[in-house]
């Protein structure tokens, strides 16, 4: 079997499967099928979509919460005195990332192979038998995936190469260039919105987890949101209905739970499958705590763990009596009688299946996002004492064991009074209730904070050690708000570079 470069069309189909009786949820990976005499039947067209999803999982266990977690204030990393072989991952959290830093290409080039699967099945289904149905549903799940990459990729490096098609061969390899960032998220639109009219709004349970018309319509509100179209991202998020907030926030992100009715996407994992499972709350647990974190005892913590680590800036940010913190995070563990003050996330340690496998998914959005997005949508129009935007926001709250914001409040800390203290309300209480899933970084960046934020937090890590932290830690300017183009692109794909 010929193996194909990553600007070759790639098709490495690693199996939820969909053409066997097990649940989409059960499948392992099988091994790649690549050529183009490969997609003949319908059932080559589902395996495909199939293989595109797992370029989620791929990016989730990593990619994901390191340049969008720990490039905010929320998390940063435990210093590990004794193994110091992975900077690369603290010079993401420091602001000091290059262009060689092989996180980064690790990040572009799982985001192309992914786009690159959706590619293949968009590429090739018009020429299978299938009913109307079948085809909407496969196009639609591509679409929404296809979109999601590239929604990253141009939050994180601006505009990037638009592909859009099958590559066949290394003389189709190059690409156009950077595209400009409006020509992405025109793309990104334009598939959503075809995406949305496609898809099923859900599925049965064998299918859960699959992304449905309110999953487009989800990200698509975001994207309005990001480019500051109120009136668009208002009249996509609305769209998103037959999906409630959980009575309990730890209940959430219980296993048992996954794909429930607050979930609108979430990353797939299967505990019981090592090619499958997630490992989250190894990767967070402090590297000196033994089994005391994840109560695992056939599992050594090493230089991989002690990763994403709550900063003092977002344990301070907690409401006394706020039952999310809890759930989320703990100020340290206690060893030998002794308590040792590390923090580390929580939400995402929920035992083990095997040793070093869990069975936790990942959440991308839920509906407490939406609803918190709704507000803002509706604040960024017009402020108003009361109304649809509090009733969201307080409803968040409410779940959250707090009282309510409202105008004229007596107290202070609950007093709402302005269109700019509804905005600090919005920003304060996702920061809180989406901890650790992924949103805060772009939520900085979108509202026009990153940079006051985001120096005021390095002055403050660098304070508590300043010899840990090379010189120029956390200078945050609007340039750095983009990640480098990884050289390898540059120099391969004759890209320009992004300003330093």
């Amino acid at each position: 079997m010929k193996q194909q470069y990553k600007y070759i069309s790639i098709i490495v189909l690693c199996l939820l499967g969909t053409s066997c009786k097990k649940s989409f949820l059960e499948q392992p990976p099988e091994a790649g099928l690549t050529g183009a005499n490969y997609w003949k039947t319908e059932s080559d067209i589902k395996q495909g979509v199939s293989g595109a999803y797992r370029s989620l999982r791929d990016l989730g266990l990593f990619s994901f919460w390191v340049f969008s977690e720990m490039r905010s204030d929320n998390t940063t990393f435990q210093y590990n005195a004794p193994q110091r072989g992975q900077e690369n991952r603290e010079f993401v959290d420091e602001f000091l990332v290059i262009s060689t830093n092989t996180l980064i290409q690790d990040f572009w080039q799982q985001s192309y192979v992914g786009i690159a699967r959706c590619n293949d099945v968009l590429g090739n289904e018009s020429r299978i038998t299938m009913s109307d149905q079948s085809r909407n549903q496969s196009v639609g799940e591509v679409k929404v995936l296809r979109a999601y990459h590239y929604f990253n990729l141009v939050r994180q490096f601006g505009g990037v190469p638009l592909r859009l098609a099958t590559v066949g061969s290394p003389e189709q390899a190059g690409s156009q260039g950077r595209a400009t960032a409006d020509a992405v998220y025109a793309q990104i639109i334009a598939d959503l919105t075809d995406a949305a009219a496609k898809l099923p709004a859900t599925y049965g349970a064998a299918d859960k987890g699959r992304v449905t018309s309110g999953t487009a319509n989800a990200i698509l509100g975001e994207v309005y949101l990001t480019r500051k179209s109120y009136a668009e991202a208002l009249t996509a998020l609305r769209k998103v209905t037959g999906y409630s907030l959980l009575s309990s926030y730890a209940s959430i992100f219980q296993p048992a739970n996954k794909n429930n009715a607050e979930s609108i996407f979430e990353i797939q994992y299967l505990g019981s499958d090592p090619n499958l499972s997630s490992n989250f709350m190894y990767q967070f647990a402090p590297f000196n705590s033994g089994t005391i974190v994840t109560n695992d005892p056939g599992t050594n913590l090493s230089f991989s763990s002690g990763w994403n680590t709550p900063t003092s800036d977002i344990i301070a940010s907690y409401e006394a009596g706020d039952q999310r913190k809890a759930v989320s995070l703990s100020e340290g563990f206690t060893q030998a009688g002794t308590f040792i003050p590390v923090p580390y996330i929580t939400k995402y340690n929920q035992g083990f299946v095997q040793p070093g496998q869990t069975n936790v998914n990942f959440p991308i959005i839920r509906y407490a996002d939406v609803m918190l997005e709704i507000a803002e949508c509706l604040n960024e129009q017009g402020f108003a004492a009361g109304g649809e935007a509090f009733n969201l926001l307080n409803e968040v709250r409410r779940r959250a064991g707090l009282l309510p914001k409202t105008a004229g409040n007596a107290n202070a800390a609950l007093d709402v009074s302005t269109q700019q203290a509804f905005r600090n309300a919005i920003a304060q209480e996702r920061k809180i209730e989406l901890a650790f899933e992924n949103h805060r970084w772009y939520d900085l960046v979108r509202t026009g904070t990153a940079v006051d934020v985001m120096n005021a937090h390095g002055r403050r890590e660098i304070a508590k050690a300043p010899a840990q932290f090379p010189a120029g830690s956390y200078v945050v300017t609007a340039n750095k708000l983009l990640l480098p183009i990884p050289e390898r692109e540059i120099t391969l794909d004759k890209l320009t570079q992004n300003p330093l």
